[in-house]
């Protein structure tokens, strides 16, 4: 029996009030559906994506789709191949190299001569890099910002500022210490102007203000540098602006670049981990611009408020966290939000690598920073590239290729971080497998962590590669 088009629109909104908004972005919003005669026919991006919906959605949606129908809907999983331009949810997990030149930039972005700021991409439109031009670029929304006493005032006048309301507030002003969320709620209101309401953003950071202003100068092409910042900018956001502390000829730039843009009626949204006349070295009437409009401070968050992080994040990367284990982790955790998800994605790590349970036991090993390693697996690195250059139907050559296309950076960058894991080879010699310094490799490792807490897919993946590391290495596969 076939069903209508409006009983997949009812099991959508239905998933929608079930599942976390990343999990429903990640796994539901790329399946299409369609009647047949079997009864509803769902395609997936994927083999793997396909698999992951059958093991844990499939049932639900079936039932759903009963309800919805009034009668028994069987539904049958499919694949589709997805189109060029759309990133997979399940291979977001590449950062960039800073070691290498060249730099990526999204598109309609104008490249500059160096440390170019970035014209942010749409919520759907492709970027080159799968993980963030800047942290976690891609990832930051609104909607994943967990409110609390301290933090409320900032996270609701970014969200108005984004949406053009309270134009009064600009220069938006925030201000915290670090790895309070300040750039969380940055790069939210940089997507929440650029998706909803089409407008034109820059965001760059002081330090990349500096750069491109001087690198300006030198190629005698400032005019191009203040028609972006300055004519072709509706929103412009700029991070840590107390890196401007003591620069004259760039404080002077950015003085008349917010003067320009308080003329035409643009927005500007600062950050820094000081009040505008508290940083040293900057010039008063700078200081004075910048603490013209409306200043927002984020306190650090309450054990409540922490405990709500933690929770919240995992559960967005599909984790479970025992009783107990939120407790020790921010009792024992005393810094900054960022040194809690510091502490989780060492968690999360270790219980993939070592395919156990997360447990007390685990969390106390993480916690005394042991990295975990495959204690005497027998693999060489080559062999380790080797493998997954296979599962990612690749060749080991082409992951030491310069090319940055997404296909290549994901495995290569999984390579590295499984060769830190899986064999006793230092960071150069696992650098020089792939063209690259120690940095790079270290930068991968970081991003594949983040990427483990952050995307289950990632994760599932992750996982497979390392079974498949231990079937090489004759070693049983241990089950969870």
């Amino acid at each position: 029996m076939t069903c209508p088009p409006q009983v997949w629109d009812g099991v959508m909104r239905r998933l929608a009030r079930e599942l976390s908004p990343l999990t429903l972005s990640a796994w539901i919003t790329p399946l299409r559906a369609e009647a047949c005669e079997e009864g509803l026919r769902v395609q997936c991006p994927g083999a793997f994506h396909r698999n992951r919906v059958r093991e844990r959605f499939l049932s639900r949606i079936e039932a759903l789709a009963s309800e919805e129908q009034g009668s028994p809907v069987r539904v049958v999983l499919d694949v589709y191949e997805p189109e060029a331009t759309t990133a997979a949810p399940d291979e977001s997990v590449a950062t960039p190299e800073p070691s290498e030149p060249s730099h990526r930039v999204p598109p309609n972005a104008t490249r500059a001569p160096e440390h170019r700021p970035r014209a942010l991409p749409a919520r759907d439109a492709a970027v080159e890099t799968p993980i963030a031009l800047h942290a976690e670029l891609p990832q930051q929304r609104f909607e994943s910002f967990v409110v609390g006493r301290g933090n409320a005032l900032a996270r609701e006048a970014c969200l108005a500022f984004a949406r053009g309301k309270q134009l009064a507030m600009s220069p938006l002003y925030l201000v915290a210490d670090s790895g309070l969320g300040k750039s969380h709620l940055a790069v939210a209101a940089a997507h929440e102007a650029r998706t909803h309401a089409g407008t034109r953003v820059v965001y760059a950071s002081g330090e990349q203000f500096t750069n491109e202003l001087l690198a300006s100068i030198r190629a005698d092409r400032t005019a191009e540098f203040k028609r972006r910042y300055r004519r072709d900018c509706d929103l412009l956001i700029l991070e840590d602006v107390q890196f401007l502390r003591g620069k004259r000829q760039t404080q002077l730039e950015l003085l008349h670049t917010l003067e320009s843009l308080a003329q035409r009626g643009a927005r500007v949204l600062l950050t820094a981990e000081r009040l505008p006349k508290e940083i040293p070295d900057l010039d008063p009437r700078l200081a004075s611009r910048m603490g013209s409009g409306f200043c927002a401070e984020i306190e650090a968050p309450d054990r409540a408020l922490r405990c709500e992080i933690l929770r919240t994040k995992a559960a967005a990367g599909g984790v479970r966290l025992p009783v107990g284990v939120i407790d020790r982790l921010v009792d024992a955790v005393p810094g900054s939000v960022r040194d809690l998800e510091a502490a989780l994605i060492q968690i999360v790590a270790s219980a993939s690598l070592l395919k156990r349970p997360i447990d007390l036991e685990l969390v106390e090993s993480a916690l005394r920073k042991v990295q975990p390693r495959a204690a005497s697996s027998g693999l060489q690195a080559e062999r380790i590239v080797e493998t997954v250059a296979t599962a990612f139907q690749t060749a080991p050559a082409s992951l030491a290729s310069r090319t940055r296309r997404r296909d290549v950076l994901v495995p290569r960058q999984i390579a590295m971080y499984l060769c830190t894991r899986y064999s006793d080879e230092s960071l150069q010699r696992i650098g020089q497998l792939f063209g690259r310094n120690h940095t790079s490799v270290a930068n991968a490792v970081r991003a594949v962590e983040r990427g483990l807490l952050e995307r289950a897919p990632l994760r599932y993946k992750v996982e497979a590669l390392i079974a498949r590391l231990d079937a090489v290495a004759g070693k049983p596969s241990k089950k969870r």
